[in-house]
């Protein structure tokens, strides 16, 4: 999961000192990997509705009753301690926007709307933006490409775009607001500035270049839905608090907390690849060796990569399988696979080491 195109870095910040495509870009498919990866998991492909709707909906109680309280408690501590519960649980409950992009809906019937319900139009951030877009950085001819909306060559970048590229997360909440309270009814006057927002500020993506498709029938349906719904809540939260029924201190916390949401996963998205592609198209293998797990004994990863993510590795091997089977099938894998084979190559130990890595290669250090 990225950022609406506030968050957008502009393509210039690319170093001019470009390194050689590393080797990983050229491997040939490790195909006793990706057929091992296949057999071993058929089992685990059914999502069990009753794991996401316990999860979605308890984090939703935990982060929204800690966010009432940072609101309302006296004592700084207190507030303080429950305005960060309310950031981490509502980071986790956004995150199942991931898997609402890839879920079969039948099998899940219901699950789309209750996360609309419940966190998307809520946090501004309805699924639509997620929806459509995402699919496309799976696509193997399109990961890594110009054509990926969800890629950037992170590591040969200038030093300055990994901390510009986490700081600006922080206005994600002010470019919502503008996004749905201003860009909506600007657009439902004026048809072609409606295309123009549609195509460039209706995603959560972080290529510069990446333009929206117009979308068709049931697609264009939910989107518009969703858009609007979110144009009313964003409208209605600016207008109650200008006349005094909103607190200004709660509205002030609310965009807090979706500010420090962004910024957190704007980390972990930092850390979700190792962002050394530059536009060559890449065999699967290759993708998984650009993409990163931080599987266990490291608990951290639960707070800051949840709902699976911290198998995002694994994830791109297998993006069919729903997020509560992602630690099961990397046991089984690890467990059979040779230690030579390159599925143990994408696993790290945690952040920091992995933070280290980019900003080392943003100076030319390897």
């Amino acid at each position: 999961m990225n950022m609406l195109s506030v968050t957008q870095i502009d393509a210039s910040g690319v170093a001019s000192r470009r390194m050689a495509a590393p080797a990983r870009d050229r491997l040939a498919e490790d195909k006793a990997m990706l057929r091992t990866a296949a057999e071993l998991t058929r089992d685990l492909l059914k999502p069990r509705p009753a794991i996401y709707w316990t999860d979605l909906i308890a984090s939703s109680l935990i982060g929204y009753g800690a966010l009432l309280a940072s609101m309302t408690l006296a004592s700084t501590g207190w507030a303080v301690t429950s305005f960060v519960v309310a950031v981490l649980a509502l980071y986790r409950a956004a995150s199942f926007i991931h898997e609402v992009s890839h879920i079969k809906h039948s099998a899940l019937p219901g699950f789309r709307t209750g996360w609309n319900a419940l966190i998307g139009v809520p946090l501004l951030a309805p699924s639509f933006l997620y929806e459509g877009v995402h699919n496309l950085h799976h696509q193997r001819t399109k990961y890594g490409t110009a054509e990926d909306p969800e890629y950037l060559p992170l590591a040969h970048m200038k030093p300055w775009s990994v901390p510009l590229f986490v700081l600006v997360a922080a206005l994600a909440p002010i470019g919502f607001l503008i996004r749905f309270g201003i860009m909506v009814p600007v657009g439902l006057v004026s048809p072609k500035l409606r295309a123009e927002i549609d195509a460039r500020f209706s995603a959560l993506a972080i290529n510069p270049d990446f333009r929206r498709r117009p979308l068709e029938g049931e697609a264009l349906t939910l989107f518009r839905r969703y858009e609007r719904m979110a144009s009313v809540w964003a409208i209605a939260l600016v207008a109650l608090t200008v006349v005094g029924l909103i607190p200004l201190k709660a509205f002030g916390i609310y965009l807090a907390a979706i500010s420090v949401l962004m910024i957190v996963n704007q980390v972990r998205t930092l850390v979700a690849h190792l962002w050394e592609n530059e536009g060559e198209a890449m065999s699967v293998t290759a993708q998984y060796l650009d993409s990163v797990n931080v599987p266990p004994p490291g608990m951290l990863p639960f707070l800051w990569a949840p709902v699976g993510l911290r198998y995002h590795a694994l994830h791109h091997l297998l993006p069919g399988l729903p997020y509560h089977s992602l630690g099961e099938a990397h046991r089984r894998l690890s467990g059979v696979l040779e230690p030579a084979s390159p599925f143990h190559a994408a696993n790290y130990r945690g952040l920091p080491g992995l933070l280290a890595r980019l900003v080392k290669g943003t100076f030319g250090i390897r």
